[in-house]
C-alpha cells in the first residue's frame, strides 16, 4: 500500500483529500447555540483529520477535502466550528470543483449529496478526481464503504493512503497479530451483526472476550434465560451460527441494573470480576459501552471499565463512537495507547474482512 511518504513533493500540486468529517451535532434539547450555528457533539475525528491537512498544506499543496455527513445535509452550520477545530479557513464548495481550486483549504460539500457517491460510480469519480494530482485517503472509518469517493477514485488518479489509514491498519494490524496470551477484548454496545465477526475472528486469537451490551443478551437468551424486555436481536440464533455460546472464553455478568427486568447495564460484581480479569491483561481492545451510558443511572458499568483501562500499564486500544463519547466524558482519552476513528470500519477489519477502501488501495 503506497502512502504519502511515498510522495516526494506537493508544492503546487492539487491533492483530492478524503476525510472524515462524519461528526455527531447536538440534539434540539441540548443544542448550544453560537450566532445560530449548530454545535458539533464529539470533535475526536476531526481532530485526528488535522495532521494530514497541515502535512499537505505546509507542503504547498492545494488541497480539496471530501466528506459526508449524517446529521444534517451540509457542513455549512458548522463550518465556523470546523474552522475553529482545524485552526484554518475553509471554502465551502457546493460544485465539484473541476480542477477550478482555490488556494488553500476547500471542502466540498456533503458528498452525499450526489447519488453517484454511494452507487460507486465510476463516471462521478471520474468527474470527481478531474484536475487534480494525487488521491489520499485519510477516512479509515469509511474504508468499509465502496463508495465512489473511497473505491472507484483509484481508478483515475494515482492514490495514496493518508497518515492516520497509515496508522490505524497498523495499529489494528498489532491486535490481530499479537500473542492470545493475555489478550482481553471486550465487545458491547448494540448491531451485534457487526460484532459477532469479530468474536469469531478473535476467540482463537485472545485468552478471553468479555461482553456487555446487546451481544451478551442475545448470548443470554440464546442460553434460555429470561431478559424480559431487554434489547436483543431477533435474528440471534443465526448470527451465533459458528459460535460456541457456552465457550468458556466467553465471559458474561453475573449481576445486572435492570429496572424491571430490564438489562440496561452491568452488576457492581460483574464490574469487579470483569476489572480483575483486563488487571491481568498486557493488551485489551474495547469496542462498545456495557449498557446505556447516556442515562447517568446506567453509566457506572461502561465508566469503571474505562476508567480501571486507563490506569494499566498494558496495550490499550478503544474504538466506536460511542466507547469514545464515554471515555472523554471522563476526559481520559489520552489515557489509552491508540484511539480508533473506525467504528464499523474497525470491526469489519478485525472481523477479518476486506475493506473496500484499503483494496483500493493495494493494502491486501
Amino acid at each position: 500500500m503506497k502512502t504519502v511518504s511515498d510522495i516526494p513533493d506537493f508544492k503546487g500540486k492539487k491533492v483530492l483529500l478524503r476525510t472524515d468529517f462524519d461528526v455527531p451535532i447536538l440534539t434540539n434539547d441540548q443544542r448550544l447555540m453560537t450566532s445560530n450555528k449548530l454545535q458539533i457533539a464529539e470533535t475526536f475525528r476531526i481532530h485526528k483529520q488535522k495532521p494530514m491537512i497541515d502535512y499537505l498544506l505546509d507542503g504547498g499543496a492545494k488541497v480539496v477535502m471530501v466528506s459526508h455527513i449524517s446529521a444534517v445535509n451540509s457542513f455549512k452550520p458548522i463550518l465556523p466550528q470546523l474552522e475553529s477545530l482545524l485552526n484554518r479557513p475553509i471554502h465551502l464548495e457546493a460544485k465539484l470543483p473541476s480542477g477550478s481550486l482555490a488556494s488553500g483549504l476547500t471542502l466540498l460539500d456533503n458528498i452525499r449529496r450526489w447519488p453517484g457517491e454511494k452507487e460507486n460510480s465510476n463516471e462521478f469519480a471520474k468527474q470527481l478526481g478531474t484536475g487534480f494530482d494525487f488521491y489520499i485517503n485519510n477516512a479509515f472509518a469509511v474504508c468499509h464503504r465502496r463508495h465512489a469517493s473511497i473505491s472507484a477514485i483509484v481508478k483515475f488518479l494515482p492514490s495514496y493512503a493518508g497518515l492516520l489509514t497509515e496508522e490505524e491498519t497498523e495499529n489494528l494490524n498489532k491486535v490481530i497479530n499479537s500473542s492470545k496470551e493475555s489478550k482481553i477484548i471486550i465487545i458491547g454496545g448494540a448491531k451485534a451483526e457487526t460484532k459477532i465477526p469479530v468474536i469469531k475472528n478473535l476467540i482463537d486469537k485472545s485468552e478471553k472476550i468479555i461482553l456487555g451490551g446487546v451481544v451478551a443478551n442475545d448470548i443470554f437468551k440464546e442460553r434460555g434465560m429470561d431478559i424480559d424486555d431487554s434489547l436483543a436481536d431477533k435474528n440471534s440464533k443465526e448470527l451465533f451460527v459458528g459460535l460456541d455460546i457456552y465457550d468458556s472464553r466467553l465471559v458474561l455478568a453475573d449481576d445486572f441494573n435492570a429496572p424491571g427486568g430490564k438489562i440496561l447495564d452491568i452488576g457492581p460484581a460483574s464490574i469487579s470480576k470483569f476489572i480483575d480479569l483486563i488487571g491481568q491483561a498486557k493488551m485489551v481492545i474495547w469496542n462498545g459501552p456495557m449498557g446505556l451510558f447516556e442515562n447517568s443511572d446506567y453509566a457506572k458499568g461502561t465508566y469503571e471499565i474505562a476508567k480501571a483501562l486507563a490506569n494499566l500499564n498494558s496495550f490499550r486500544v478503544i474504538g466506536g463512537g460511542d466507547t469514545i463519547t464515554a471515555v472523554n466524558r471522563l476526559g481520559i482519552l489520552n489515557k489509552f495507547n491508540f484511539v480508533s476513528t473506525g467504528g464499523g470500519a474497525m470491526l469489519a477489519f478485525l472481523a477479518g474482512e476486506k475493506l473496500p477502501g484499503l483494496e483500493a488501495l493495494g493494502y491486501y
